[in-house]
């Protein structure tokens, strides 16, 4: 098979579903594994898909945003690690803001015991911090149904109101270049001025997000602190340049 041929069969399949594996590629192809990892090369520099360990994942659209409850499933664990690594940076004392993200919202249960005071723009955290009895205060705004996330000029005003010692938000994409991004411009419009009123910000991804590219800018990777569980080796000497970077320890 022709490596044309080759590239656009990954291509094709790419359209079907997410992620398709190495060996998936290689028994379709009936090509050795070196030259399925060249042609990877090859899409990822065109942009076409981005590699990931075992095989490759397709290149999500700008716009495109899952909803919560899909968000909410997606690499669980990961997110659970992140989110008590996060919470071990919160002192009693501090007033912090949690943002609408779904690795953010799992810092709550380790937030139970200690002396905080949360503002926040998720509905969808609200009942978790009341039940864990966490003093709380939602900013107003219109809501976005897809994230439960209060947002618009009515968010951002009542947001500048208030101070935080640290603020924890999620991302879509974190890039060498284009730095922290999300779908939604309104939402990225809260996330950088929570950035903006905090002493320390920290931005809460997976490994999944590192190179990911989304519509709206968030803010450049030296405004805050990134708290990740993974690393991909040819990132971590430019990433490391350019802000903190706390890894999870598996």
């Amino acid at each position: 098979m022709l490596t044309v041929e080759r590239q656009h069969l990954i291509r094709e399949l790419l359209k079907q579903q997410e992620i398709v594996t190495m060996q998936e590629l290689i028994e379709i192809t009936k090509a050795s594994e070196s030259t399925i990892r060249r042609d990877l090369i090859q899409l990822e520099r065109a942009k076409i898909l981005k590699r990931i360990h075992g095989g490759a994942s397709r290149l999500q659209g700008k716009l495109i945003e899952p909803s919560i409850s899909e968000k909410s499933f997606k690499n669980l664990q990961e997110k659970k690690a992140l989110a008590a690594y996060a919470a071990s940076f919160v002192d009693d004392g501090d007033c912090i803001y949690l943002d609408a993200g779904t690795t953010v919202y799992e810092m709550i249960p380790y937030l139970q015991q200690k002396e905080v005071v949360v503002v926040t723009n998720s509905v969808h955290h609200l009942d978790l911090l009341i039940e864990n009895n966490i003093k709380t205060y939602l900013i107003g705004g219109a809501i976005k149904h897809k994230t439960k996330a209060m947002i618009g000029r009515g968010a951002l005003i009542s947001l500048e109101q208030y101070r935080f010692d640290k603020c924890f938000i999620g991302a879509n994409g974190v890039h060498l270049e284009y730095g922290y991004t999300t779908p939604d411009p309104e939402e990225a419009m809260l996330k950088k001025a929570a950035i903006q009123l905090a002493r320390e910000a920290y931005v809460l991804v997976d490994a999944s997000k590192f190179e990911e590219v989304y519509f709206a800018k968030i803010a450049d990777l030296q405004e805050a602190i990134i708290i990740t569980n993974e690393i991909k080796n040819n990132m971590q000497k430019t990433l490391h340049a350019k802000t903190k970077v706390k890894v999870v320890e598996a």
